[in-house]
């Protein structure tokens, strides 16, 4: 069988994450006996709001490296993934943009922005990070009963970040009794990752996953991921 993936960003060679994702996509594939077919997929080329261009994928993948060169692209994309069932990973910036999109699109908040693209913006669901985390490690919380912790297998992470912005900690009520939820925190307790409800795979995280793959090693989350897309 054969998994169709969109890595929806704007691909540069010189981001490591995006060194990585390939290498994440074939340790998966041979962990799971699949074979994984992956195209990078520019925001500016995602028409709004239908995003014409994923039909048919498997899976959408929201990568780091933001901003986006389309920001009304990015959650084009990632609106098609949480309407249409299709399986959705978010790592950094799709994490962001994962929030922003539910932010908007669901519960109405049509001020939501990032302020790394908006500095004076009166809702700023993603804020500068009191300390940034450029090719940090941080330990990570997961929450009881949800799919991250399930998929990993532990209640406790060690992951790798490169961010300046994330989910401003103001703003966390906003997910309160909705379908996204906050499963993931660091040890002061700021949101580190979302899920949402009701749909097949959707998991966004402020940490990056695929950095695994840079030490020859496959990811939990990712291998659920593939799975999820394969049906």
């Amino acid at each position: 069988m054969t998994v169709t993936i969109a890595l929806v960003g704007d691909y540069n060679p010189n981001v490591t994450a995006h060194q990585a994702i390939p290498r994440a996509l074939n340790l998966a594939a041979e962990n799971l006996g699949l074979t994984v077919a992956f195209d990078w997929v520019a925001t500016s080329d995602i028409d709004c709001p239908d995003a014409q261009a994923l039909y048919g994928y498997n899976g959408i993948w929201c990568v780091p490296a933001s901003p986006y060169q389309s920001f009304d692209g990015a959650l084009a994309a990632i609106r098609r993934a949480r309407e249409n069932q299709i399986a959705f990973l978010g790592t950094c910036g799709g994490y962001q943009h994962a929030i922003l999109e539910y932010a908007r699109n669901v519960l109405g908040l049509a001020d939501a922005a990032n302020a790394e693209i908006d500095p004076n913006a009166s809702l700023p669901l993603i804020a500068p990070l009191s300390c940034a985390l450029i090719d940090q490690d941080g330990g990570i919380d997961l929450a009881e009963n949800s799919l991250i912790r399930d998929v990993c297998a532990t209640a406790h992470l060690t992951e790798t970040y490169r961010c300046s912005f994330g989910f401003n900690p103001e703003y966390a009520h906003l997910l309160d009794g909705r379908d996204l939820r906050i499963v993931a925190w660091d040890q002061d307790r700021d949101p580190r990752a979302v899920e949402l409800r009701g749909h097949p795979f959707f998991i966004g995280t402020a940490f990056q996953p695929e950095r695994a793959a840079l030490r020859g090693e496959d990811h939990p989350l990712i291998n659920a991921f593939v799975r999820a897309a394969a049906g």
